[in-house]
């Protein structure tokens, strides 16, 4: 029987992400009262994942989990080794020598594509890139967006799309106290736009979105919202999945996109038009984005599995700036099995399989294991189950050869990578509410991570 997971010989387990799903993770593994050292690596300075680089900026209360995750880096036995990007820095089999278990949480971190003519034109960016830049994230401060167009395409419908409209719609005032950047803040101020097209390609009873997100659209003080009650007639199927008691979500969501397509335009300097059963084709300009090809489509199939069949018609949408938010895949990591169809690693209840057979140490959780889906709450019973199976197999483990994290720390820091410690991330954590309290604001982030680093090293 293996000595792993006792007072003499405790568990280590390097858990790669330290985005909530990470956070999830490594309580889960507290809470399992096994002996356990618990190393958490992030490719960012900073902690906490689509918390922080993902979550709208105007959503605070959604941030608020935070504090439970920062009990959970208090726990005897946790370290955060934040601005080590494993893969580069440091590799998973030079990893695997240091722990008995890696754990990757390294979420869903590219875009789907919508796989049409035109996608590439300038104009034409991510969901992912925009949130990314008016949230601070490193990756994305270098981006450029026009927003000297007055109309805007934001494709999806899920929450994401439906934050990026908002924000778009949003006035200086009512962002002034969230967390967005200050540079973001200062260049949306400046926006020509005064039409956003919200496009999905099914219908209003299948839209991705939850009340909450739908309804604060009609709540905003410069915008009008649009939706054409033809587009709210519904097939039988429809209407079937509508009257289902279990289906509260969309009889909620329909409630108020017939409010919203009742009331009277009050020609505000915004307006949003929230758009079904269209699917982009193709996506025209010269030199850059001029317009939007939108087939419409039709639903088919039975109640819970209808899909979006397109018809012979189209409509053009003129537009100059479009965001796409489709969904997410995971990336590749070397060493790691890879299911490129679905883009997350090849598991069983998060023992991440190989030729139909678990590798022994290696497990997953969060999007990266089950696909983009879910909320941040999500997270938590998919790490009680990975951790659960993670428990089982302790037996059969074989201890690590290096088990000092020192040793891993001096081969880090001779390849020159400057690791970040929880205690520096709460250095920055008082800084930015420092910054941001000048300012009237929650926080105002760091966006670079050599402003970061620059910033820990003068104190």
């Amino acid at each position: 029987m293996s000595i792993l997971g006792t007072d003499k010989c405790p568990l280590r387990v390097g858990i790669i992400g330290a985005g909530p799903s990470g956070f999830y993770v490594a309580d889960a593994l507290f809470r399992s009262k096994i002996p356990v050292v618990v190393d958490v690596f992030d490719r960012l300075p900073t902690p906490y994942g689509l918390l922080r680089g993902g979550v709208a900026p105007d959503h605070q209360q959604m941030k608020t989990v935070g504090k439970y995750y920062e009990k959970v880096a208090t726990t005897p036995g946790f370290s955060f080794w934040g601005n080590v990007k494993v893969g580069r820095d440091i590799q998973i089999d030079e990893l695997a020598k240091h722990y008995d278990v890696l754990v990757l949480t390294c979420g869903a971190e590219t875009d789907k594509k919508l796989n049409i003519a035109g996608e590439e034109l300038p104009g034409s960016h991510t969901a992912t890139a925009f949130v990314g830049w008016y949230n601070a994230h490193p990756d994305y401060q270098s981006c450029q967006f026009d927003f000297n167009q007055e109309i805007v395409a934001v494709i999806g419908q899920g929450n994401v799309a439906i934050d990026v409209t908002r924000i778009l719609a949003k006035n200086r005032k009512e962002l002034s106290s969230s967390d967005i950047t200050e540079h973001a803040l200062s260049v949306l101020e400046a926006s020509k736009i005064k039409e956003i097209h919200l496009i999905g390609r099914r219908g209003p009873v299948q839209a991705a979105f939850t009340e909450l997100e739908i309804k604060e659209l009609g709540e905003l003080e410069d915008c009008d919202v649009v939706v054409n009650p033809k587009d709210l007639e519904l097939d039988t199927a429809s209407r079937e999945e509508l009257e289902n008691p279990a289906n509260n979500k969309a009889r909620k969501n329909m409630a108020i996109l017939e409010e919203f397509s009742r009331r009277p335009l009050q020609h505000k300097p915004k307006k949003i038009v929230i758009r079904f059963l269209e699917s982009p084709s193709c996506i025209q300009g010269e030199n850059k984005v001029e317009a939007l090809v939108l087939t419409k489509n039709k639903l088919v199939g039975e109640a819970y599995s209808q899909q979006a069949m397109a018809t012979e018609d189209q409509v053009h949408l003129s537009c100059g700036l479009i965001f796409r938010s489709v969904g997410y895949r995971g990336v590749p990591l070397e060493g790691v099995p890879f299911d490129t169809k679905r883009g997350v690693f090849p598991n069983i209840k998060g023992r991440i399989q190989k030729d139909g057979a678990p590798v022994q140490g290696l497990y997953c959780s969060g999007w990266i294991k089950r696909g983009p889906s879910g909320v941040l709450g999500s997270n938590k019973s998919d790490a009680t189950e990975t951790v659960q199976a993670l428990v089982e197999d302790i037996a059969m483990m074989t201890p690590c050869t290096q088990r000092d994290s020192t040793a891993l720390k001096t081969l880090l820091e001779k390849r020159g990578v400057r690791i970040i410690t929880f205690d520096e991330w709460k250095t920055i954590d008082v800084e930015e509410v420092s910054r941001g309290k000048d300012l009237g604001k929650p926080r105002e982030k760091f966006r670079y991570i050599e402003e970061i680093i620059s910033f820990l090293d003068s104190h």
